[in-house]
């Protein structure tokens, strides 16, 4: 299916983690549809990103940023603007479960919110006048932990709790633009980041397939594709008359019945 995302400009933040991360591979998917991704992160890796995609001939852009510094957000979006001139949809893909709970300083718990919340808040602020001009789109990955909860990690959940609100806001606040604003909410997806987590446990093959098990759809992870592939969609013309949603790109982690859990999967 063409998604007709060739030669929009698409921003995505959190993009240079590690190879397999869900920044990157929304990035590649992007690629491959012909869009020109532009990715904003504080990791140089993104220079290494792309230099790839340059030499496949996407004209891509990488701006090194601190997303939670306000003045670093709002001039990568003026070098975005000053190479582009337009902004056709913002992809809010920052997240780090930082385990900042209730234990932790007040200083820490600030800290999770302006990586987790603040920074989206931002970038949507200052690509904001270009949105308007393409009628463009917002699309912010979420958490799981924000309905359901997890425990020790109070300045993730409130986060992403408040990237749940913020999405809702912004579909109001923007209709009268023309500009959609949705949510994809992940669940169980095995990055790099988990991969780390789970070789850090004395039993993480056991934990592991605990959690696959789970899942209620096929009793395994969401892949990163997966979760690019749906942000693709939700933020192409063929999702024209969706605003104000949260997708879930779960296996029906969150709703489906736990009875469809068994060890027979």
């Amino acid at each position: 299916m063409d998604l007709n995302l060739k030669n929009k400009i698409v921003v995505v933040s959190g993009s240079a983690g590690k190879e397999g991360s869900i920044g990157e591979t929304i990035v590649n998917r992007l690629a491959d549809e012909g869009a020109i991704p532009v990715l904003v992160d504080r990791n140089a890796r993104g220079f290494e990103y792309v230099e790839r995609l340059q030499k496949r001939g996407v004209n891509s852009l990488f701006v090194q940023t601190d997303v939670t510094d306000p003045v670093a957000i709002e001039n990568a979006v003026k070098v975005i603007g000053a190479k582009y001139g337009r902004i056709d949809a913002i992809i809010n893909n920052v997240g780090v479960n930082d385990g900042a709970g209730l234990d932790s300083s007040y200083e820490d718990f600030m800290n999770s919110l302006k990586l987790n919340v603040v920074s989206y808040f931002l970038l949507a602020k200052y690509s904001l006048p270009f949105l308007k001009e393409s009628k463009g789109n917002i699309l912010n990955i979420g958490s799981k932990v924000a309905l359901t909860g997890q425990g020790g990690t109070s300045g993730y959940a409130a986060a992403k709790g408040g990237v749940l609100g913020l999405t809702r806001e912004w579909a109001v606040d923007l209709i009268q633009f023309g500009i959609r604003s949705n949510a994809i909410i992940i669940a169980e997806s095995y990055t790099p980041a988990y991969e780390d987590w789970i070789k850090t446990l004395p039993d993480g093959e056991t934990v592991l397939n605990k959690i696959n098990k789970s899942i209620p759809l096929e009793s395994r992870m969401t892949k990163t594709e997966e979760i690019a592939d749906t942000a693709l969609f939700v933020i192409s013309e063929k999702s024209s008359h969706t605003t104000g949603q949260f997708v879930f790109v779960d296996g029906g982690y969150v709703h489906l019945d736990r009875a469809l859990i068994s060890d027979v999967n």
